[in-house]
């Protein structure tokens, strides 16, 4: 389930680059390795609740988030609550 969600977020991110603009372009590279990771956290520690993957992007995301400007947070986490909602 885990797996398939990630797929599927992930596939959303491939079809936006045809139309995203910049700062989704750069959004949807860097949250790519945020879901990718946790998902496989999530799959290691035998979790399969979309619900405790998505808080574990968020959790990836925070403890991260020194690694961007506070613009680019936003960019970053208004990308995030847009995939989500997938």
């Amino acid at each position: 389930m885990i797996q398939q969600y990630e797929e599927k977020l992930l596939n959303h991110i491939d079809q936006m680059v045809e139309t995203a603009s910049d700062d989704e372009l750069f959004a949807g590279g860097y949250l790519r390795g945020h879901i990718s990771l946790s998902a496989a956290n999530c799959e290691q520690e035998a979790i399969t609740c979309l619900e405790e993957m998505k808080k574990a992007v968020e959790t990836s995301i925070a403890e991260a988030q020194s690694e961007l400007s506070p613009a680019d947070q936003v960019i970053v986490k208004a990308m995030w609550e847009q995939l989500k909602r997938l």
